[in-house]
């Protein structure tokens, strides 16, 4: 039962990890893009809403080798764990 404990905490984990790479970068561009909506006075919802989107795209894209060899790992490792266990 303590494996399960571990396997769905190592879970959370990885998926904290994981998204905190595109959500760092979502932050950092939506308070760039409310900085300059505040010196310019430009309140157009459209301003915020795509560069966020577009950089956030790019991050998984360029992250994506990344999030894949960590899933495949815990993948593989929860797989043996279940084979280990029917085994038994």
């Amino acid at each position: 039962m303590n494996q399960y404990v571990e396997i769905a905490q190592e879970a959370l984990w990885l998926v904290i990890w994981l998204s905190l790479a595109p959500l760092i970068v979502s932050l950092i561009v939506g308070l760039l893009i409310s900085f300059f909506q505040a010196l310019t006075q430009i309140q157009e919802q459209t301003l915020t809403f795509v560069p966020k989107i577009i950089a956030t795209i790019l991050t998984i894209l360029i992250t994506a080798p990344f999030m894949l060899v960590q899933l495949d790992t815990f993948s593989r490792k929860v797989f043996d764990l279940m084979l280990k266990a029917s085994q038994h």
